[in-house]
Order: C-alpha cells, then sequence, then structure tokens
C-alpha cells in the first residue's frame, strides 16, 4: 500500500513546492547573457522571452486558478510538476531563442498550477491552521527560491562546465524528488469533482475585497522590481561592476531576493499592517538608492539598495500576504490565491517587457532610474493605506464596578 505522507511533512512539501518552482523561473536568467552571444537577439527578445513565462502563468491562473478547488490538490500538483520536469529537458536541447520561447511558455503555464494549487494546500494543511504561518512560509518561499535560482544558475554558468545543460540537470533531480513526495501527499479536498476547464473572472469574495487590495499593491510594489531585475538586473549589474563575471552580475538580483526571504523571517510575526507599512517605506527607500546608483554609476548604491529595497519588499509583501491568507473562507482558496498571483505576474511581466522596449533608445541606467522611481511611489501608497487599517484604540465605558469595552 501507499504509505501518505503526514500532514505535517505534506505541509513542509508544499511549501518547498513554491520555493522550487520560483527558482525554476530565476534559472535562466544569468544565462541570457549567454544565449544572447549565442543567437544575437536584443534586449526586447529577452525581455518578451522572460514575459513569455509569466503571461503562461496568467493563461493558467485565468482558465484553471480554481481547478484544485474542484480535483484535488495532488492531480493538479503532479500534472504541474510533471510539465516542469519536462521543461528543463526543452532548456537543456534548446539550440534557438524559438526553444526558449517555448520552454518558458510551458514553465510559464506549469508554474500557475502548481502555485494556485501548493498555496492553497499550504492553507489545507498547516497544522494549527495559522493564517499567519501560511502567508511566511509562503512569502520566504518566494523570495528564497528567486534568489536561490539566480545564484545557483550563476554558480553553475561561472564555476562549472556545459553551462546549458547542468542547471537544468540539478532542476530536474529537484523536480523528480518533488513529484515522488506528491505522489504519497495526502489529499485535502473531501469531495473531488469533475474535471472544467472553462474561462473565468478572477474571483475575489466581497469579504476579502480590502486585504486582497492591500495584497495587490504589496505584490505590485515587489514583484515588479523583481521582474525588472530578473530580466535586466544582471546587465544592471554587469555595467554598474564593470564586469562580465556571472556571480557579480547576479549579485543584485540575490541581494533583493534573499534579503526579501530573511527579512520574513526577521519581522514575520509583526503585526500584517506594521510589517505592509514599515516595509513599504524600506522598500520605497531601497528602490531610490538603486535610483542613485544608476544615476551615479555606483556598484555599492546598488548593492545597499537591493538590500535595503528586498528587505522591505519581503516584509511589506508578507504583512498583506498574512492579511489576505486570514481572511479567505476556504471554499474560495484557491480562487482568492489563483486571482492574488494573477495581479502578481501581471506586475512581474508588464513592467519587464516595457523596460524592454524602453531599454534601446533610453539606456539602461535610465530605464531603471525610471521604473524604481515609479515603484517607490506605489510602495508609499501601499505604506499609506496599510498604516490606516492600524487598530483604533477603542473608547472605553465605566459602569457600575466595571468596565465595558465597545
Amino acid at each position: 500500500m501507499r504509505r501518505t505522507l503526514s500532514p505535517r511533512l505534506a505541509y513542509a512539501l508544499s511549501g518547498g513546492i513554491i520555493g522550487l518552482a520560483l527558482l525554476a523561473s530565476g534559472t535562466p536568467s544569468p544565462l541570457y547573457g549567454v544565449y544572447r552571444q549565442l543567437w544575437g537577439f536584443s534586449p526586447v527578445v529577452l525581455t518578451l522571452v522572460y514575459a513569455t513565462y509569466a503571461f503562461g502563468v496568467l493563461t493558467t491562473l485565468v482558465l484553471a486558478g480554481r481547478i484544485s478547488d474542484d480535483v484535488g490538490r495532488r492531480p493538479v500538483l503532479l500534472v504541474a510538476l510533471g510539465t516542469l520536469l519536462g521543461t528543463t529537458v526543452l532548456f537543456m536541447v534548446a539550440d534557438s531563442v524559438v526553444w526558449l520561447f517555448v520552454a518558458r511558455g510551458l514553465q510559464g503555464l506549469a508554474t500557475g498550477l502548481a502555485l494556485g494549487a501548493a498555496s492553497a494546500a499550504l492553507l489545507d494543511l498547516h497544522p494549527r491552521r495559522d493564517p499567519a504561518g501560511v502567508g511566511l512560509t509562503n512569502g520566504v518561499a518566494s523570495a528564497g527560491g528567486m534568489g536561490l535560482g539566480v545564484l545557483v544558475s550563476a554558480t553553475f554558468v561561472e564555476l562549472l562546465p556545459a553551462p546549458r545543460v547542468l542547471p537544468y540537470v540539478a532542476l530536474a533531480v529537484l523536480f523528480a524528488i518533488a513529484l515522488a513526495g506528491v505522489a504519497r501527499m495526502p489529499e485535502p479536498v473531501e469531495d473531488p469533482k469533475r474535471l472544467r476547464l472553462t474561462p473565468q473572472r478572477p474571483s475575489v469574495p466581497a469579504v476579502v475585497r480590502r486585504p486582497f487590495l492591500l495584497a495587490a499593491l504589496g505584490v505590485i510594489s515587489s514583484w515588479s522590481i523583481g521582474g525588472l531585475f530578473l530580466a535586466l538586473g544582471p546587465q544592471l549589474s554587469a555595467t554598474l561592476f564593470h564586469t562580465d563575471n556571472h556571480l557579480v552580475s547576479g549579485v543584485s538580483v540575490f541581494a533583493l531576493a534573499g534579503s526579501g526571504a530573511i527579512g520574513q523571517l526577521v519581522f514575520g510575526r509583526t503585526a500584517p499592517w506594521l510589517g505592509a507599512s514599515a516595509g513599504s517605506v524600506a522598500l520605497a527607500a531601497g528602490l531610490l538608492l538603486i535610483v542613485a546608483a544608476a544615476s551615479t554609476d555606483s556598484s555599492a548604491l546598488l548593492v545597499i539598495g537591493s538590500i535595503i529595497g528586498g528587505g522591505g519588499f519581503g516584509v511589506a509583501f508578507l504583512g498583506a500576504l498574512r492579511a489576505l491568507s486570514g481572511a479567505i473562507p476556504p471554499e474560495h482558496r484557491a480562487a482568492v490565491m489563483s486571482a492574488f498571483y494573477i495581479v502578481g505576474y501581471l506586475s512581474i511581466s508588464l513592467p519587464a517587457v516595457l523596460a524592454g522596449v524602453l531599454v534601446t533608445p533610453l539606456g539602461l541606467e535610465a530605464t531603471f532610474e525610471i521604473f524604481a522611481s515609479v515603484l517607490a511611489g506605489v510602495a508609499l501608497i501601499l505604506a499609506f493605506e496599510a498604516w490606516r487599517t492600524r487598530p483604533r484604540p477603542q473608547p472605553i465605558a465605566v459602569g457600575l464596578g466595571y468596565d465595558v469595552a465597545r
């Protein structure tokens, strides 16, 4: 008989799948320079390759965002991980930019399935059904996976042979392990229904619209800069550090995502409104330092801005996500989380594409200056809106020998 994982191990596996999916999304980033040298495509094509992944995620979330609410978490995760395993083979054999478009598109479709189902499974499987713990797991896995994907891939590219193959071999092994784990995962959905693949409007029940708005602002301000860094960050680092070393080129992306994960671990139990507000102020400050780095050609300011901004985006993102997680009714978990990721992947793709279009006429530094300044403004709006949701002192009525809180 098939041995089933305990709920605690299944919970850890669900978080690991989120991290692994985003690790895979960051793996091609240090290789884009290698691909450009081989096949000679422009920065616009580079950002379109990246956007193909993001739009693949969006397509899945729109068509199948709530599919795991119907058919169950485990079948959806099996299909998603199997597809992600297959995309590693496509990356290994890629010999033109067309292969990159195909591989990134399929990777995006599968990642959308994995993120929606795994995020819902976290809410199902947490030992204490604690939304704060779920938000922390999701946030740390997302930021950590993104940062590690770039760092590990850059290490492979710089220090090991066959840079266009070995990073994907490592990914294939990890996906195979995750598949074996999901095969033994308990199914949290008690009454699976028939598969239905129909286009659907993102669904956000009225009861969670206010926390969803805050979470949306958080993901816009944080994931937009993440998408910009994944697409063009290595080029900016290479320009400011005056080097073609892939490890150095990836330092800004890793600093941004790594400090985001650390910030969430350190401030993970901060009140959601305070985390979203203070984290957004730090994010805005970091982005303005990145603007200064691009305008003054300062690599030191780039690293400092990435660390401060990354820590801020991690804490702000977590605060907004925790507020949202605690407000979602159980029957709407996958649908609401899919709507959340739709906002996220629009944020991570559209600015990256627009930046790729503008980078040729404006230049790399000017492009970063414009986008970082705009996103700093969005972060400050989130800080203000989160501050408005802080608990207010309640008036105390003094009655006959006792106090009554109204």
